[in-house]
């Protein structure tokens, strides 16, 4: 694999285990996030640059397999310009039910 792709492939492990880490020994409960701004802010950024590390494998690597990569991006997209117009609930979503997907995927890769 491409040192590259293998460093961005590790920034995506990292950020997703950084998002992870704001809920350590506690669980994850939306009322309570949503009232977090701090925790708010580092999800989108850690999202922001799980999607632009995504962006970047394609650039390098246009036939580089990784599920749902497409709206990865468009995630990061409109986090970054887009940002009156993020929902809570979507972020909430990206937390609960892809990263940990993406987590697994990523680290199968890193394996290879």
């Amino acid at each position: 694999m491409d040192n590259e792709i293998k460093t961005w492939l590790f920034d995506i492990l990292q950020s997703v285990t950084e998002v992870e880490s704001y809920f350590e020994g506690r669980p994850k409960i939306f009322e309570e996030y949503i009232k977090d701004i701090k925790t708010k802010r580092a999800v989108e950024r850690d999202i922001e640059i799980i999607g632009e590390a995504a962006n970047r494998i394609l650039k390098k690597d246009g036939n580089f397999k990784i599920e749902n990569v497409q709206r990865i991006i468009g995630a990061r997209n409109r986090i970054a310009h887009g940002y009156d117009k993020i929902s809570d609930d979507l972020i909430w979503s990206i937390v609960i039910n892809h990263l940990p997907k993406l987590k697994e995927e990523i680290s199968i890769l890193l394996e290879q």
